[in-house]
């Protein structure tokens, strides 16, 4: 069985972050494992509080991951505090870890925001340089890029701001830009670099909280059990559509996917 780190925030209400990682990382055969970053007092509605953990706790639940169980992939989500961006960053590089997906969350499906204003910089510097790949959504391209993105021309471009300061490989979600679903890879890696779309129908469901954790979760189960990055993340958008498309329906506001509909698809 392939191992998945998952190094993120608690969402009690389960529809994003450390939850709905292990929930993606069960339905595609992995172990999943979790390092937290954060608690989060959150639901479909808003996130209303925000609990940081010490950033030597979060240095301790890492090491006691790497020198036990090794991760085959890890996913970085919400890190919310330049102290803890360090940490992270430290801890990954001293252990080695290999197959790193960079979800750069800095504001929730609800509108909360979820990444303070001095870890901007530090998760550039940091932790974007350690990633195989990011996969900011359209506001978060914006804010690393520096200007806005209103087309498809205007998300290559950004990718390729991105990736002038970055050795890694960039994947801008186009869910918040377009009626359809179309996200831009700039693949860049020891052969050269390489662009890639890939056309997606928007699923109509305004049901979305969680989507970009469960992308990332998804894209880094791939990864560990041997799939290309093209491969990966073609399987992961399937993943998400899927999940998208079985119309759960819980909460006040923006709900949660269905992260286990293929186990379940067969019993109803």
């Amino acid at each position: 069985m392939k191992k998945v780190l998952s190094i993120a925030g608690s969402d009690c209400s389960g529809g994003a972050g450390i939850q709905a990682d292990i929930k993606t990382m069960i339905a595609h055969g992995s172990y999943g494992m979790s390092v937290i970053t954060v608690l989060t007092a959150q639901n479909t509605t808003g996130v209303y509080g925000i609990a940081e953990l010490e950033s030597s706790f979060v240095e301790n639940q890492i090491d006691c991951v790497f020198t036990d169980i090794f991760p085959d992939a890890v996913k970085i989500g919400m890190v919310y505090s330049a102290e803890i961006i360090s940490s992270i960053a430290n801890q990954l590089k001293q252990h080695q870890a290999k197959n790193i997906v960079l979800d750069p969350v800095m504001v929730a499906t609800s509108g909360g925001r979820l990444l303070s204003d001095d870890s901007i910089e530090a998760l550039k510097t940091e932790l974007m340089p350690l990633a195989d790949l990011i996969t900011p959504n359209i506001p978060e391209a914006e804010c690393l890029c520096g200007f806005g993105i209103h087309s498809r021309l205007d998300m290559v471009r950004a990718a390729k701001k991105i990736a002038a300061s970055y050795a890694g490989s960039i994947l801008i979600k186009g869910g918040h830009l377009f009626e359809s679903a179309d996200d831009f890879l700039l693949i860049q890696d020891q052969t050269g670099s390489e662009e890639v779309w890939f056309p997606g129908v928007k699923v109509d469901n305004p049901n979305t909280h969680g989507t970009g954790c469960t992308l990332s979760s998804a894209i880094a189960c791939n990864l560990a059990a041997g799939d290309k990055l093209k491969v990966a993340v073609k399987k992961a958008k399937a993943y998400v559509s899927g999940a998208l498309s079985a119309n759960l329906d819980l909460g006040k506001g923006s709900g949660p996917l269905d992260h286990g509909f293929e186990l379940t698809r067969g019993s109803k």
